[in-house]
């Protein structure tokens, strides 16, 4: 392997190339898993069960579970918020309709899907690994933190779904949405002569 230099008296590391190469690989990798929806959240339902099963198995690591959660609260409620929050920031680009004469905006997301799904199967990979490490459970009563994580999750929703309502947006597409025309009426289909 040649330097920067081209003459061959100064060779570079292998070490940072390799770096490189397999960062390159990850990446590409990454980006042929994104029209692949479906399995990408198969894979992320498979990784969390483990680690489920692991934290169950171990009976432990209820500190590593709650920032867990806490985390995914978190990507959960920048999943579901626009892009540009009419509440907050007044500006000048697209907004989300708030009366039935505006024009039709569509949902821009604050957190795309794909990085939504990322962060979250980073998270669950990273905390599973943590429970290999002992200095990670910390010894606690777990029930109580459960109780404060379900109470904190009620109130998130509630104010999320309240915002939801007040300026009229949902965030998903489920399917194309398919217009019908008039309907013929009963009477002038029944005077046909077919």
């Amino acid at each position: 392997m040649e330097g920067i230099g081209g003459d061959g008296a100064s060779v570079a590391s292998p070490l940072p190339q390799w770096g490189h190469d397999a960062w390159r690989m990850y990446q590409y990798y990454l980006d042929k898993t994104t029209p692949h929806t479906a399995y990408r959240w198969i894979g992320t339902l498979v990784v969390a069960a483990l680690y489920c099963l692991r934290v169950y198995y171990v009976q432990g690591f209820y500190i590593v579970s709650y920032g867990l959660g806490i985390y995914l609260l978190n990507l959960l409620i920048g999943f579901l918020s626009p892009l540009v929050d009419p509440e907050i920031e007044a500006s000048d680009g697209p907004l989300l309709p708030t009366k039935g004469s505006d024009e039709f905006k569509p949902f821009i997301r604050r957190l795309p899907e794909f990085k939504f799904w990322y962060s979250m199967t980073k998270a669950f990979c990273i905390a599973f690994v943590m429970t290999f490490f002992s200095l990670f459970d910390v010894p606690v009563f777990w029930p109580i933190l459960l109780c404060y994580w379900i109470v904190l999750f009620v109130l998130t929703m509630r104010r999320q779904i309240a915002h939801m309502i007040k300026y009229k947006y949902i965030p998903f597409n489920i399917g194309k949405q398919k217009y019908t025309g008039k309907k013929a009426s009963a009477s002038s289909s029944g005077s046909r002569g077919d």
